[in-house]
């Protein structure tokens, strides 16, 4: 399964049944949209939030937005449709909730064929059983679902989010280990922007790309978040510019700040640059 090597800094849910909240995220600056036909859409609309989101999907207008959409369980009387309808539509990935296992994916997979797979990681199984998952051939993506892990845990919600942490980082260890995408979960008080902000500088801190927003208004504390800052951008280029003139000039040691700088540095930094660069083209399209 091919990589995603485009920024995911934001990325939005979406009601799949609401043709005003379909149109308005056309012009958002989400680096990916989730199009939720689970948790945001209620029973009686299910299946005509199908044929509204096929709809939107095919009149286009999204852009370079990375389009994903996330169907209800397959354990559920909507699932398999919601499986089949999203297969012909025109997205990037299908996102599962509520993965345990691989033989979860396994079940999707053979529904939607060679489409790129996301996992809702969303419960203690999931965690427990994060790197076989993170494994499947067919998954880009692991996004956390830090509402339903709290509630499974019956832990207390915290700003540190200290009791999610073991999950949190398993699935960042899975993830990082087979070279696959992450995103975090979603912060709950969509006008809280400082609590917002420290919870994605946590976020970026632990590793993860981007983060889930339930809310148009966190799109640019969450963009900030994860783009590398103009300090980072700066020692990235003066770390890459040091490396290189201690090669050209047979030095032994590359020094910036004080620090030495070796090949894995000047690998961050050439990543850091190239992230900037992304960014840079989503932001010109």
């Amino acid at each position: 399964m091919s990589k995603i090597t485009r920024p995911l800094r934001s990325v939005l849910y979406i009601p799949g049944s609401k043709d005003r909240a379909l149109d308005k995220a056309r012009g958002l600056p989400a680096d990916a949209i989730i199009f939720d036909l689970e948790d945001a859409v209620i029973p009686e609309e299910k299946p005509a939030a199908r044929e509204t989101l096929a709809t939107a999907l095919k009149d286009g207008g999204y852009g370079s937005r990375y389009k994903v959409i996330r169907i209800n369980g397959l354990d559920t009387e909507w699932g398999a449709d919601d499986a089949r309808a999203a297969a012909k539509m025109d997205c990037d990935a299908i996102l599962l909730p509520k993965v345990g296992s691989p033989a979860d994916l396994d079940a999707l997979a053979e529904i939607t064929g060679d489409i790129p797979l996301w996992a809702m990681m969303e419960t203690p199984g999931a965690m427990l059983n994060a790197a076989a998952i993170g494994a499947h051939s067919k998954l880009q993506c692991m996004v956390m679902g830090t509402n339903d892990l709290n509630k499974d845990l019956q832990t207390r919600v915290r700003a540190d989010r200290l009791p999610l942490m073991t999950g949190l980082g398993l699935c960042v260890l899975a993830a990082k280990a087979k070279g696959i995408a992450i995103v975090d979960g979603v912060y709950n008080a969509f006008k809280d922007d400082e609590g917002h902000r420290v919870e994605c500088d946590q976020g970026r801190d632990m590793g993860f790309d981007g983060k889930t927003l339930i809310h148009p208004a966190q799109l640019d504390v969450a963009n900030e978040a994860f783009s590398p800052s103009e300090a980072e951008a700066d020692l990235a280029r003066r770390q890459i510019a040091a490396f290189d003139e201690m090669q050209a000039t047979g030095q032994g040691v590359a020094v910036v700040d004080g620090r030495i700088v070796e090949n894995l540095h000047v690998a961050t930094a050439r990543e850091t640059l190239a992230k900037l660069d992304a960014i840079a083209a989503l932001q010109t399209e």
